[in-house]
C-alpha cells in the first residue's frame, strides 16, 4: 500500500515520454473526477446543514456522511487512476481497467433510492 502511496508523489519519470496530448486527457479525466468528488463534498455538507429531519432516525446524517465519505474516495481514487494510467504510457503497457466507475455508479443510484423512499414516507 504504501508503495502505490510513494508513486503519487514520485517525480522522476520512467518509461519514455508520452504524446503529450495524452497526459493531458489524462489530466482533465482527473480534474473531471476531482471534481466529481468535490459535488459529492458539497453534497453531504448540504444535506448536513440544509436537508430536515426525515422519518427515519438519523437518516439525514447517515445519507451527509456516505456522500462525504464516498466523496473522499473519489478523490483518492482519482489520482490513484491517472498516476497509473501516466506509467502505463509511459511503458506502454495496457491502460489500467477501473471497477470505480461502475461502484460509483451503483452507490449513487442506491442513494438516490434510498432518498427517493425517505421522502415518500414523509409525504404518506
Amino acid at each position: 500500500m504504501f508503495g502505490q502511496l510513494r508513486q503519487w508523489f514520485d517525480s522522476s519519470p520512467t518509461g519514455k515520454t508520452p504524446d503529450y496530448r495524452f497526459s493531458l486527457a489524462n489530466e482533465r479525466t482527473f480534474l473531471a473526477w476531482i471534481r466529481t468528488g468535490l459535488a459529492l463534498i458539497a453534497g453531504g455538507l448540504a444535506c448536513a446543514q440544509f436537508l430536515p429531519p426525515l422519518p427515519v432516525a438519523h437518516l439525514r446524517e447517515i445519507i451527509a456522511i456516505l456522500l462525504l465519505v464516498l466523496g473522499g474516495l473519489v478523490a483518492l481514487r482519482a489520482v490513484d487512476h491517472w498516476v497509473r494510467t501516466e506509467r502505463a504510457m509511459r511503458l506502454g503497457t495496457d491502460l489500467p481497467r477501473s471497477w470505480f466507475p461502475a461502484v460509483l455508479a451503483i452507490a449513487v443510484a442506491a442513494g438516490a433510492v434510498v432518498i427517493i423512499i425517505a421522502v415518500l414516507i414523509q409525504v404518506f
